[in-house]
């Protein structure tokens, strides 16, 4: 059932964010007159599992879910129609529309991306507010696990900044340093530069990251799932935790700790509640799960924003999240770190969905990933919108047209090099699915 729920939410995102997209071509290319053929949901390679002609275009949805498009009369593209482009050009196909419209047209589908985000994270902002943990503040410190460690960070260290940069919210500051060369901590009571390895960074990819940085908290109880060992022991919201047979235990790792190391095992528990130290026993199951949830309360801060302050913080937000994934690069590009392994496909997306149905993470992926398909689409690689523009720029700045031999070329080696990529991506993702039965 949650690998389902993860399917549809994958699925309903990617079909609103590419039909979003491509009335972004649609609606310039009908304003101007332009015949638009096809306007399709998913690729119609052979057949469709839905069409229907309504005036000069054909609408319907195809049966390989890798994206969507429209096709444009006299326009070289994707369906390789060359019959067409052999005719006398004719008023209404793109090849006669003046370069500006053309421009128009092919970064249609990119701006009503980036809008789109801008909009969700507008919306999002001004409802929800902006909460997060702050970095540079941090009551207790950090905890890193081994992986940490080789990267060079101690658990109490103070995060100040990363690559000279200081860093506000916590989840800002794990993806700096992955991305960055060196962070700046305080340990100890002393200000130290410690350098970020790739070697470090290559054993973080390796393990997907898990665990290897987070934050200290004190070990106070948010929630105590029913029925849980928890309950029947006696634990209740509000109590801190302070000792576990007689060992103190002042934070939530090393409660936790504790914890996952004695499975089967009786353990008395020693918390603060209302002032007073109270024992309870508990054994602690197999799985080292006792249903507890943490309190974050004295680590999280919430930014409220008005609908007037919401709209230049959404704009903030939607250039952060572009400027970190072209950061990503850098690493990704850099064989050391062994980033290009990890990269998703379709499948290995489809686990980052939550399992569950929630509003909030729902839209957040989406405009996440409206603008990731913006910065996509924008590459001057043949075949994407950005390699129309970038033929579309020459033609502008020189005053000469690309020849048709040209522009077909180039959507060939575009559609190589964009099949190759896929061939990756897949292939990392069938390759990850294996290892976990190996």
């Amino acid at each position: 059932m949650t690998l389902t729920l993860q399917i549809v939410q994958f699925v309903l995102i990617i079909s609103i964010l590419v039909i979003l997209h491509e009335m972004g071509h649609f609606f310039p290319a009908k304003y101007f007159k332009t015949k638009v053929e096809k306007f399709y949901l998913f690729f119609d390679v052979k057949f469709s599992l839905f069409k229907k002609k309504i005036g000069d275009t054909e609408y319907g949805i195809g049966w390989l879910p890798l994206g969507g498009y429209v096709k444009i009369a006299g326009m070289i593209d994707e369906s390789m129609d060359t019959e067409q482009m052999k005719q006398e050009p004719q008023p209404w196909e793109f090849r006669s529309k003046p370069a500006w419209q053309r421009l128009i047209i092919m970064t249609g589908g990119v701006i009503v991306n980036f809008l789109l985000a801008w909009v969700i994270y507008t919306v999002l902002l001004f409802s929800n507010g902006d909460t997060y943990i702050p970095s540079d503040s941090l009551k207790y410190g950090i905890v890193v696990d081994s992986i940490g460690e080789q990267l060079g960070l101690r658990t109490g260290d103070q995060i100040l900044m990363v690559d000279d940069k200081k860093t506000r919210k916590f989840n800002e500051a794990v993806l700096d340093i992955i991305l960055g060369d060196e962070v700046t901590v305080k340990r100890d009571g002393r200000e130290i530069t410690v350098p970020l390895s790739d070697e470090g960074k290559e054993t973080v990819f390796a393990t997907q990251g898990k665990n290897f940085l987070g934050y200290r908290s004190k070990a106070i109880i948010a929630k105590v799932q029913p029925n849980s060992v928890a309950e029947k022991a006696g634990l209740m919201p509000g109590d801190e935790i302070k000792g576990v047979n007689g060992v103190d235990t002042q934070y939530w790792d090393e409660f936790r700790s504790k914890i996952g190391a004695s499975a089967n095992q009786k353990l008395d528990i020693s918390v603060l509640r209302n002032g007073s130290t109270e024992h309870l026993e508990l054994t602690v199951p197999d799985e080292g799960i006792i249903g507890i949830e943490l309190d974050l309360t004295d680590l999280r801060v919430t930014d409220n924003y008005n609908f007037l302050e919401a709209i230049p913080a959404g704009f903030k937000r939607t250039i952060q999240v572009l400027t970190d994934q072209i950061r990503q690069f850098k690493v990704i590009f850099n064989t050391k770190t062994g980033a290009y392994k990890q990269v998703k496909g379709p499948i290995g997306i489809v686990e980052l969905m939550s399992p569950t149905w929630d509003w909030v993470y729902f839209f957040n992926f989406m405009a996440m990933f409206s603008v990731w398909l913006a910065f996509l689409n924008i590459l001057p690689i043949p075949a994407l919108d950005g390699g129309h523009v970038m033929f579309l720029l020459y033609e502008i700045i020189s005053g000469r047209k690309p020849s048709e031999k040209v522009l077909e070329t180039g959507q060939i080696i575009g559609f190589v090099i964009l099949m190759g990529l896929m061939a990756v991506v897949f292939g990392n993702d069938i390759w990850n699915i294996i290892k976990k039965f190996l």
